[in-house]
């Protein structure tokens, strides 16, 4: 992955949509936030998209669709606890990306999907501990 869409993953704000409405951003390498931590549970959770594929510009009819497969594969994993609704949005930038946001799901799970959605990488973390940057592994 090349430096220019590293830093891009690094000045995203992950947010995540609250049950009583509002968002609550989750940032590499900083811990989750405390509205989250409950619905965490101590457990894995992964903060994922299928829109734009390879990093690249999608029509926004095909990432629907991927994003709802993404949403249907998720909620079929025996571990998934919680899915909610997400959004990655640039802090530098126009970028904007449906996402979601997962708890239960480890790392093989969520790198299966991202490799399945063509996605270079997504968010994890367990708990409360810092938010980490995962590079999809190849094939």
């Amino acid at each position: 992955m090349d430096e220019a869409l590293l830093a891009a993953y690094r000045a995203t704000d992950y947010r995540v949509r609250l049950t009583r409405g509002g968002w609550v951003a989750i940032q590499i390498d900083q811990p989750l936030p405390e509205e989250l931590r409950d619905l965490a549970q101590g457990l894995p959770w992964g903060f994922i998209t299928a829109w734009h594929p390879s990093s690249k510009l999608a029509p926004r009819p095909h990432n629907r669709i991927a994003q709802r497969a993404l949403l249907a594969a998720l909620r079929a994993l025996p571990e998934t606890v919680v899915v909610r609704a997400g959004l990655g949005a640039s802090r530098e930038g126009p970028w904007k990306e449906a996402s979601l946001w997962v708890v239960g799901p480890g790392m093989p799970q969520l790198d299966a999907l991202a490799h399945r959605f063509g996605q270079s990488g997504y968010v994890h973390g367990e708990g409360a501990a810092p938010a980490r940057l995962r590079l999809t592994p190849p094939g």
